[in-house]
C-alpha cells in the first residue's frame, strides 16, 4: 500500500489516519516524492524477483490519492509498471473518496489497469454522518457522480467496488439499498475502528453491530446475493477470510509518503506510532520489514492469538478479528477483538439464516421460493435463483482453494475476468462438474482420506480466458498426457507429462509440456489432433451438453460411460431432444423448469440387469446421469424425476427443511428399507412430478398411464403423510410438504 498523498480533501470524523491515536501524519510530506516512489517500486520488484511471486498487489492510498493529480499519478503508475512488470504480474488498485474523480482520471486508470474502490457509506444521511468536507458540506453527490462514472461501459473494468464503514445509528435497509443501487462488483462492510481503550458505541443491545449487519445479510440473501458482500462471504465456512477475519497470514505492508515501511495502517487507531517499523524503502528490503515482530506475529495463525481466541469454536472463521481491534493498554494485542461478542453473534446469525423465521405471518422470499417449488415444478425464475445459489457456493469453494494454494496467477486471472468478462467466468462456474472438482481438492474424506494436491484454479482460469478471448499464459497441472479444459473438452497429447504451459490465443490455445507441443483450434472447421471437444445437442430449451469426458463427472455412485462414439452421441442426442419435446407436451411447467437449469447429461454404463438407471449428485447441480435408452417417452420421465432431485438438493444446500440431528427412519411403500427423513423428502418430491407426468398422459391415453398415475399418487400421498407424522421437519419443511399435499390433491382431482 503506497501512501502517495498524505492529506485529504474530506474531514471524516471517524478517520483513523487523522482522528485517532496516531498523529504521525503531521510530520510527513504532503506528497510522495518521485524518488520515494522509484525506490518503493524497486524494493517491490526485488522482492517479487527473489521469491518468484506470480503477482504483486499495489494499492495507491492516502490521505486521498487523487489529490496527487493526473500527472502525478501517471508518474507513479509508470514507475511501478516499469520496475515491477518485468518480474511479476502487477495488480494495481486505488482506494479513494471519489470526490475528484473525472473522465480523464478514469481513462488513466483504464490505461494502466487500475481498479478503483470508492468509500461510500450509503444513503445521504448515512454517508454525510461522517464523510463531509471541512466546512461541513455534503460529499454524497460527489461520490455518487464518481460511482456513475465507473459504471460507464468504457470505465466499468476499473470499478473495483465500495468500502462502507458501519454506523449502527444508520438505517441498515436504506444503507443496503443505496449500496446495491450503485451496482458495485464488491462491497466491503467495515466495522469502525475501536480498541479496548476506546471502545465502540453500543446503542441498543449487547451486539448492535452484529444485529445491524445481520439485517443487511438477510436482505442480501433474500435478494439472491446481488454482487459480492465480502464480509458475509468471508465468514462462511471455507470463505477464505480477509485482513479482518480468518487465519490467513498478514500480507500487507505500507509505504508512507516519506518512504517509511509501516505495518497495516489500521494500527494507527491503537496508539501513537503503533504502525512504525523503523525501516524505510531507501535502506531496507521488504524481507527486513516483514521480519518486524508486529508483522511476524500475524503470520502464526491461531498460535498468534490470545488464549481466549484459541479456545473459541469459531476461531478459524473469526481469526481474532482485526489486529488493531485487540489493543488494550497493559496487555498489548494479546486480547480478543473489542467486537468479540458481535463477531460470534454475526457468525452464528449467518449460519442460522438457513433456518427461516417460519412463524412470521408475512411471507418471506424463502416462503415464496418453497411455495413455488412445492407445486411440483417451480418457475424458471425460481430455478434461476437456485442456480445463482449454486454458483455462489462454487465461488466460495474457489476462494477456499485460493486460500489452500495461495494467491496464484490463475486466481488473479479469474479475479480480473470476473470484472472484465463476468459472463465467461459464470459459464465456467456453472458447469456442473466444476464444483465436484473443487470439492475433491478440499474435502479430506475424498480420495482415500487425503486431499488432492493439485490446484484446480489454472484449468478454470484457462477455460474462462478461452471463452472471453483474453490472451493469458498459465501453468496448468494435468493428468498424464491429457489436459481437460472444463466446459470445452480434453486434449490427448502423448509426452505431455503432468504439467503444461497453456497459452490462450485467438480461436483456441497452445499447450507445451514435457516433450509435447500442440495447438487446439476451437473452430469446427479446423479440427485439432487429439482434441476431444465436449459435444452438445439442440433441445427445445437450447443446447444440452452430453458430458462423457470431464473426469469429475464420476460423482454419481454409479459407473459412468467412457467417451461415446460420434454415432452414439448423435443417437443419444436425438433421444434427448425427443424426450425434451415429450416433457413440454405432457407437463409444460416441468419443461420450462428443465429449460431454466438442466445443462448436461452424463451417460451411465449400460447394465443389462438394470437398463433404466438414472442419478443426480448433490455437488453437480445442472446435470443428471442416465443410461442411454432409445425410448424418448421413458427418458422424459427419467429427466423429470432426476431434475426434481437436483432442485431439491439445491434448496437443501441453503435451507434446513429437516430438523438437525434426526435419527428417525420412515417406512415408505416404494422401498423395502426404512429411509431417513431427507431421503423420503427427496422421494416424495420426485414422485410428485412423476405423478403429474402420468396424470397428463392418462388424460389422453388411459390404460397403463392411469395405472402408473394411481401407483405414484398413492406412493406420494403415503410419503407426505409419513413425513408430516414423523415430526422430523422444520417449520419451513412442514410448510413445503403441506404445499406439496395441495399440489398432490390437484393431481388426484385431475386423474379422475
Amino acid at each position: 500500500m503506497l501512501k502517495v498523498h498524505s492529506r485529504c480533501d474530506l474531514s471524516c470524523d471517524h478517520c483513523y489516519v487523522y482522528q485517532h491515536a496516531d498523529q504521525t501524519w503531521r510530520g510527513r510530506p504532503v506528497r510522495m516524492a518521485p524518488a520515494t516512489a522509484r525506490s518503493a517500486a524497486r524494493r517491490i520488484a526485488e522482492h517479487a524477483r527473489e521469491h518468484g511471486l506470480p503477482t504483486v498487489h499495489v494499492v495507491l492510498h492516502g490521505g486521498e490519492p487523487l489529490l496527487l493529480g493526473a500527472a502525478g499519478l501517471r508518474e507513479v503508475l509508470a514507475e511501478l509498471r516499469a520496475a515491477i512488470s518485468p518480474w511479476t504480474r502487477l495488480d494495481l488498485r486505488m482506494q479513494t473518496n471519489g470526490v475528484l474523480l473525472d473522465e480523464d482520471l478514469c481513462r488513466l486508470f483504464v490505461e494502466y489497469g487500475v481498479r478503483v474502490g470508492v468509500s461510500f457509506d450509503g444513503d445521504r444521511t448515512a454517508n454525510d454522518r461522517h464523510r463531509v468536507f471541512a466546512h461541513g458540506g455534503s460529499s454524497h453527490d460527489h461520490v455518487r457522480r464518481a460511482l456513475a462514472l465507473l459504471r460507464q461501459p468504457e470505465f466499468r473494468g476499473s470499478y473495483a467496488g465500495i468500502l462502507c464503514t458501519v454506523d449502527v445509528r444508520n438505517d441498515p435497509d436504506r444503507v443496503y439499498e443505496a449500496l446495491v443501487a450503485e451496482s458495485p462488483p464488491r462491497v466491503d462492510l467495515l466495522l469502525p475502528h475501536a480498541t479496548w481503550d476506546d471502545p465502540p458505541q453500543r446503542p441498543g443491545g449487547a451486539t448492535p453491530y452484529a444485529d445491524w449487519l445481520l439485517r443487511i445479510h438477510s436482505r442480501w440473501v433474500d435478494d439472491g446475493r446481488p454482487g459480492s458482500f465480502r464480509l458475509f462471504e468471508a465468514l462462511r465456512p471455507g470463505g477464505g477470510g480477509t485482513e479482518a477475519f480468518g487465519l490467513a497470514p498478514a500480507d500487507v505492508l505500507v509505504v508512507e509518503a516519506d518512504g517509511s515501511w509501516e505495518q497495516a495502517d489500521s494500527l494507527k487507531t491503537a496508539y501513537h506510532g503503533a504502525a512504525d517499523t523503523g525501516f524505510d524503502v531507501f535502506a531496507h528490503s521488504v524481507d527486513e520489514a516483514a521480519r518486524h515482530p508486529g508483522v511476524a506475529v500475524r503470520q502464526e495463525g491461531v498460535e498468534g492469538l490470545c488464549a481466549t481466541c484459541r479456545a473459541c469454536p469459531v476461531v478459524d472463521r473469526c481469526g481474532g478479528g482485526l489486529y488493531a481491534h485487540r489493543w488494550r493498554t497493559g496487555a498489548g494485542f494479546d486480547n480478543p477483538s473489542v467486537y468479540c461478542a458481535d463477531l460470534l453473534r454475526l457468525i452464528e446469525g449467518v449460519d442460522a439464516y438457513r433456518e427461516p423465521a417460519h412463524e412470521s405471518p408475512v411471507p418471506t422470499p424463502l416462503d415464496d421460493l418453497l411455495d413455488d417449488l412445492a407445486t411440483g415444478h417451480g418457475s424458471p425464475q425460481t430455478v434461476r435463483r437456485l442456480a445463482d445459489d449454486q454458483v455462489a457456493i462454487t465461488r466460495m469453494l474457489v476462494t477456499a482453494c485460493r486460500e489452500m494454494f495461495g494467491p496464484t496467477a490463475a486466481w488473479e486471472v479469474l479475479a480480473d475476468l470476473e470484472v472484465t468478462a463476468p459472463t465467461a467466468v459464470r459459464a465456467v462456474l456453472e458447469h456442473p462438474f466444476v464444483r465436484p472438482r473443487l470439492v475433491r481438492r478440499l474435502d479430506p474424506s475424498t480420495r482415500s482420506g487425503a486431499r488432492e494436491a493439485v490446484d484446480p484454479l489454472p484449468a478454470l482460469a484457462v477455460a474462462a480466458a478461452v471463452r472471453a478471448g483474453v490472451p493469458v499464459t498459465l501453468d496448468v497441472p494435468v493428468r498424464p498426457d491429457v489436459i481437460t479444459v472444463p466446459t470445452l473438452g480434453s486434449l490427448v497429447l502423448p509426452g505431455l507429462g503432468e504439467s503444461a504451459e497453456v497459452t490462450v490465443q485467438p480461436g483456441g490455445f497452445r499447450v507445451r509440456g514435457g516433450s509435447a507441443d500442440g495447438t487446439v483450434h476451437l473452430d469446427p472447421g479446423e479440427p485439432s489432433a487429439g482434441w476431444r471437444p465436449t459435444r452438445d445437442v439442440l433441445v427445445p430449451g437450447g443446447r444440452l451438453l452430453i458430458e462423457d469426458d470431464d473426469p469429475y463427472r464420476d460423482c454419481y455412485g454409479q459407473s459412468v460411460a467412457p467417451g461415446l462414439t460420434a454415432p452414439a452421441v448423435r443417437a443419444l442426442g436425438r433421444t434427448l431432444a425427443e424426450a425434451w419435446t415429450v416433457v413440454h407436451r405432457d407437463v409444460p411447467a416441468h419443461g420450462a423448469a428443465l429449460d431454466g437449469g438442466l445443462r448436461a447429461v452424463v451417460p451411465l454404463m449400460p447394465d443389462p440387469e438394470r437398463p433404466l438407471r438414472s442419478a443426480t449428485a448433490r455437488h453437480a447441480f445442472g446435470a443428471v446421469a442416465v443410461t442411454p435408452h432409445p425410448d424418448a417417452e421413458t427418458v422424459a420421465v427419467l429427466l423429470v424425476h432426476e431434475w426434481q432431485h437436483a432442485k431439491l438438493g439445491a434448496v437443501l444446500d441453503r435451507y434446513d427443511l429437516v430438523a438437525p440431528g434426526q435419527g428417525t427412519l420412515i417406512r415408505v411403500p416404494w422401498r423395502p428399507d426404512p429411509r431417513p427423513p431427507e431421503g423420503v423428502l427427496q422421494g416424495v418430491y420426485a414422485h410428485l412430478a412423476v405423478t403429474q407426468v402420468w396424470r397428463s398422459r392418462a388424460e389422453t391415453e388411459g390404460g397403463d398411464a392411469s395405472e402408473h398415475t394411481a401407483r405414484y399418487l398413492a406412493w406420494t400421498r403415503a410419503g407426505v403423510d409419513a413425513l408430516l407424522a414423523s415430526r422430523s421437519l422444520t417449520g419451513a419443511g412442514e410448510r413445503f410438504v403441506e404445499r406439496m399435499r395441495h399440489a398432490l390433491e390437484e393431481t388426484r382431482v385431475g386423474s379422475r
